[in-house]
């Protein structure tokens, strides 16, 4: 039997787009909200909507109890996480279990292995998967120097309890570490409540490769081409594609077997995403594993015809995935974009109010978006706006959507990134392929040179 109502703890583009499937389901769908976000589209999408109270992420969507009760009250059958806020909270997940309320996404144990960095490390390496030579959790700085030592700088200083592109930062000499090791662990404490850090030798010219995967309980496997993720802003990506440009058949067949031998050693359930870091002799590592929907599952989408939410609802409901990875097919190139209220130089938050708002609409444009004019993008999230989508017959196409997408993209009031991202697909360094973690830092030489 498919799942009847689903309660999606999340806001902005993320809940619009879940509902939206659901609702194509003939699925009952409920919001909940904060007190600044009552007359947003996504709370007036579902059949109903109720109020959560406060305004930060604490008194609302990431309050477990609050969460849990409108789901009960409600009688909820089930409860989509959608992505960050507590979709990979395995305190969250066993509040749903303990009141037979079905979580759209993994067992608690899945979350508990895979949302700590390290101890995925650890498991990736007994499941024979390459991962990058680093140590565990340090005890203190000393160990931390000493670690150095042995690798050699350059490294990468980690949180444990990470996530997007938090708790981390790169290390060059001897020198910076002691204040880098402090800085890590005193933002990773503050963020996640867990001030553990580990370090890993740094790659040069490296590459962040994806494989989206989602496992049914009876152990059936779908994975998907990789996604292109190496355009990023303090580790946070903006700019994503698929397939890759820099990913042979060979590499891309492997990573997918690697991403396979992860979910099946741990008995995953749901949907996931292994992310590796290939080096420019394409030698690739395990990174992490997000345990959820990932914010540019669309591109995936685009290239394979598969509802990504839909099936994680089919696996939910204890329904084998209704595809074979055999019967796959992929065609195309799909680019993503992020749009962000934020400054489109040193990429700072810009909240406020948006004045006017118009999304670009053309063959191949997909929008995936939270916002209209008058909203507020307000300083208590994260600034994205939306995710504009282009899907063509080949990378040329596609990039030439993206580009007539955005100079159709009005947004004012606020600022964007959008004249950063306008820059980036007009640039040889992006349509030539091939590029890699460092892609902004070169375009900016680039910039420099030509001045």
């Amino acid at each position: 039997m498919m799942i009847s109502s689903v309660l999606v703890a999340n806001r902005g583009e993320i809940a619009r787009r879940v509902i939206r499937t659901i609702k194509r389901l003939k699925i009952k769908t409920i919001a909940v909200y904060s007190d600044i976000d009552e007359n947003t589209l996504f709370a007036n999408d579902a059949d109903e909507k109720v109020s959560l109270g406060g305004k930060t992420p604490l008194e609302s969507y990431l309050n477990i109890e609050k969460i849990i009760k409108v789901a009960v009250d409600k009688k909820c059958e089930a409860i989509h996480p959608g992505y960050g806020f507590l979709s990979e909270n395995s305190d969250f997940i066993r509040a749903c279990e303990n009141e037979n309320i079905i979580f759209i996404g993994p067992k608690a144990s899945s979350v508990a292995v895979m949302g700590d960095k390290q101890r995925a490390r650890e498991t990736a390496k007994k499941l024979g998967v390459p991962i990058i030579s680093g140590s565990g959790i340090l005890k203190n700085l000393k160990e931390a120097e000493e670690v150095c030592k042995e690798l050699s700088f350059p490294v990468i200083l980690k949180a444990s309890a990470g996530g997007g592109g938090i708790g981390m930062k790169k290390v060059e000499t001897e020198g910076e570490l002691r204040q880098a090791y402090e800085q890590t662990s005193n933002r990773a404490r503050a963020a996640f409540g867990d001030g553990r850090v580990y370090i890993e030798k740094y790659l040069e010219e490296p590459h962040h490769i994806e494989i989206q995967v989602l496992r049914d309980k009876f152990g059936n496997v779908l994975t998907f081409y990789e996604r292109e993720c190496s355009v990023q802003r303090r580790h946070q990506k903006i700019i994503e594609e698929s397939p890759s440009t820099f990913v042979p058949e060979e590499l891309r067949h492997n990573l997918r077997e690697a991403a396979k031998k992860l979910v099946n050693g741990i008995d995953y359930l749901n949907a996931a995403t292994i992310e590796f870091m290939v080096d420019k002799y394409r030698n690739f590592y395990f990174l992490e594993a997000n345990t959820r929907l990932q914010v540019e599952h669309p591109i995936t989408e685009e290239i394979s015809g598969v509802d990504l939410v839909e099936f994680q609802l089919e696996i939910a409901s204890g329904k084998p995935i209704p595809l074979l990875e055999e019967n796959l097919k992929v065609s195309g190139w799909a680019i993503e974009s992020r749009i962000y209220a934020e400054d489109p130089e040193k990429f700072y938050p810009s909240p406020g109010t948006i004045a006017e708002y118009s999304e670009p609409q053309g063959e191949g444009i997909r929008v995936d978006s939270g916002t209209r004019g008058g909203d507020v993008i307000s300083s208590f999230y994260d600034p994205l706006i939306a995710k504009l989508v282009t899907f063509g017959e080949d990378r040329t196409i596609a990039i030439e959507r993206m580009l007539f997408a955005l100079e159709n993209y009005s947004i004012t009031g606020i600022k964007t990134n959008i004249p950063f991202l306008t820059k980036a697909y007009s640039s040889k360094l992006f349509s030539n392929g091939g590029y890699d973690t460092h892609f902004i830092e070169k375009l900016n030489q680039i910039e420099e040179e030509i001045r």
